[in-house]
């Protein structure tokens, strides 16, 4: 005979008098969505009336609450937390104001570290190793994480494995988890079928269980037990100590904006109308540029701010079907939501737990990200967790930025009131911003360029009016746009001067309203357009002016275009190869080498190419001398002609 079921339901009262003075508790919660707001409510009611409990300490990953009191803001009352340690701080502003009075301790973690250290506390395990937050400010050589003077424990430490850098993350046991489902039954078997993201539920679950502590769920309604089909239950009846309906509908809503959406939930697919056309304005000059190195068939992550604006353009574009987007919260594919709805996707392709997702970014699995900036010096390091005297955090920036194949960060050159114009493709600076964001030296360490460089990590910094790459030296200035004076409108409004060697024009298309043509540039569907060959002087002109490569599929597609054209001349040729503005991922420069020595071995008589970069013409030195090949790699057209004639009266 089967034992009756315990039935776990009980009041947010009741629950939340389960909590201890000093207990840690961890809540889950995506910026605006999946916050369990009746919970939060009765544990901010319980202290105002009784000033219990006390001395508590908050984990959490990203932010939850709407930065006006709701969410984790509701636990800003003196005495109730004594330390918190959070990946962002923005959404509970009085929580974060108590922080830099040193009112109480805290730590500022990258989001996918504490996302992975739950599973690190449900395992029993002391910590998590991980290469991220190196050369960070998270890096207990620069500060270890710390957001005040009060904080002096060390949970983050550096260590030597097998000669190789790490960063260990101390766990911390859990005694409280509040959680939040659709769907539970009298044992307290949880599902999550109009929830938008299933975030860290289990793992937050289970770290506190298995550290004999208490787990409260939240949910919209009370089903007969039993009914819950064994692989929609997300977290188990055994890991859940008390169930609590949010009797107010408001209290679970699916975001502070949206009451439910069942097309974010994965329930029903909608037609998806296109994006409306934005603006030609400066955000939209930068999501333009910034689409240019959008990867076909790859996977993409865009944060918050400036690169929202890449998915309106790659809709415009038609790129959308040829990239996955993806956000840290666990969606994946689809069009991602925007507003309170961040961190969710219309008509996802899957929807996985939060800690997974970071699995995959931290594994590399990013082919690019699009990521904001609040500051930029010298060493191409940026900075966007705290800054104007304001503690924002750093969400999941630093897990992301450190492991993406490539980085773009994007924002405008200064800020606070910058106003432009953009006439007959020129742009006109009407009024600079009041705020310089390329200074000598960033407040805080929350992207490392020099760890970048190291890693041969391909990084740009995009701007309305300039776009910068980072080299071993620093930032390079490569791209400035049109009706812009390097003297007048750049250099005036940084704190440094950068690398200067022959800045390319940004791309005329970019400040004309009119469509790019995109598509066809990032498929290399022109790429036999760049080819030419001159029969009288048997020369092949190859220009790649603008050119990026950045998978090696893209170097396969011009191997068979240059192939093509060497059959179709019926001999030998010789080569002169335009590599101005041109970029190559430095983890392919080898792949790009090989190609021009089979080039060489059967196709060329001679090859010579010219760059203005010198930096590209150092990597091209470095990868073709590997290989035994001469580089004939040299600054001007000019000069790459006259060797092709030399060559030819020897």
């Amino acid at each position: 005979m089967e034992a009756r079921a315990k039935n776990k339901v009980i009041s947010a009262e009741q629950a939340i008098a389960l909590v201890k003075d000093g207990d840690v508790i961890c809540t889950t919660g995506f910026v605006q969505s999946c916050i369990p707001e009746a919970l939060h409510a009765a544990l901010e009611k319980r202290y105002v009336e009784t000033k219990a409990p006390k001395g508590c300490t908050l984990i959490m990953c990203a932010g939850a609450g709407d930065s006006k009191g709701l969410g984790t803001g509701r636990l800003h009352h003196e005495g109730l937390l004594s330390r918190v340690i959070a990946a962002n701080f923005g959404r509970m502003p009085k929580v974060a104001q108590a922080a830099q009075e040193n009112k109480i301790t805290g730590y500022n973690l990258p989001q996918g570290v504490i996302s992975k250290l739950y599973r690190s506390c449900a395992a029993g395990s002391p910590g998590l190793f991980t290469k991220v937050g190196l050369h960070t400010y998270v890096d207990p050589r620069l500060g270890g994480g710390k957001v005040n003077e009060v904080t002096k424990e060390d949970i983050v430490k550096h260590v030597e494995v097998e000669g190789e850098e790490w960063l260990f993350y101390k766990a911390t046991p859990i005694d409280v988890a509040l959680i939040r489902a659709t769907s539970a039954d009298p044992s307290g078997n949880l599902s999550m079928e109009k929830e938008c993201l299933t975030l860290d539920v289990l793992a937050q679950a289970m770290a506190a269980h298995n550290n004999g502590g208490v787990v409260i769920a939240q949910v919209e309604r009370i089903v007969e037990q039993g009914s819950i089909k064994p692989k929609d239950v997300r977290v188990p009846g055994i890991l859940v100590d008390c169930v609590v309906v949010a009797e107010q509908p408001e209290m679970h809503r699916m975001n502070y904006g949206v009451m439910y959406n069942p097309a974010l939930s994965g329930e029903i697919r909608i037609p998806v109308d296109a994006m409306p056309k934005m603006d030609l304005d400066e955000r939209k000059i930068i999501a333009r540029r910034a689409a240019f190195e959008l990867p076909p068939n790859g996977v993409i992550n865009l944060g918050v701010g400036a690169p929202d604006g890449v998915a309106a353009v790659a809709a415009e574009e038609r790129v959308t079907p040829y990239i996955t987007m993806t956000t840290e919260a666990g969606a994946i594919g689809g069009v991602l939501a925007g507003g309170s709805s961040f961190g969710a996707s219309a008509n996802a392709h899957a929807i996985i737990d939060q800690n997974q997702m970071f699995d995959f970014y931290h594994g590399r699995g990013l082919d690019l990200t699009c990521l904001g900036m609040a500051e930029c010096d010298q060493f191409g390091n940026v900075n966007t967790s705290k800054f104007g005297g304001r503690l924002n955090g750093c969400g999941g920036f630093i897990d992301i930025s450190q492991n993406a194949r490539a980085v773009v960060f994007a924002g405008t050159f200064t800020a606070g009131g910058l106003e432009v114009e953009i006439h007959y493709g020129k742009l006109k600076i009407v009024k600079e911003g009041r705020s310089r964001k390329f200074v000598n030296n960033v407040e805080q360490i929350t992207f490392s360029g020099p760890y970048a460089s190291r890693k041969s990590q391909p990084v740009i910094y995009v701007t309305e009016r300039c776009v910068f790459q980072l080299t071993p030296g620093g930032l390079e200035l490569i791209e400035v746009a049109p009706g812009i004076d390097i003297e007048k409108h750049i250099l005036p409004h940084m704190d440094f001067k950068p690398i200067i060697n022959k800045p390319m024009p940004m791309d005329r298309r970019i400040f004309v309203d009119d469509p790019m043509e995109l598509l066809s540039e990032l498929l290399n569907l022109k790429l036999s357009e760049r080819v030419s060959y001159d029969s009288d002087r048997n020369i092949l002109f190859v220009n790649l002016e603008g050119w990026s490569v950045r998978k090696k599929s893209d170097i396969d597609d011009l191997r068979k275009t240059l192939v093509a054209a060497c059959v179709a001349a019926g001999r030998r040729v010789n080569s002169v190869v335009n590599h101005d503005g041109c970029r190559i991922a430095e983890d392919l420069y080898d792949d790009y080498a090989e190609m021009i020595q089979y080039m060489m071995d059967d196709h060329y008589l001679t090859t010579t190419r010219y760059t203005t970069s010198a930096f590209m013409r150092l990597k091209m030195q470095e990868a073709l001398s590997k290989r035994g090949l001469a580089p004939h790699i040299f600054e001007r057209k000019e000069d790459a002609h006259a060797f092709l004639e030399d060559q030819a009266a020897e």
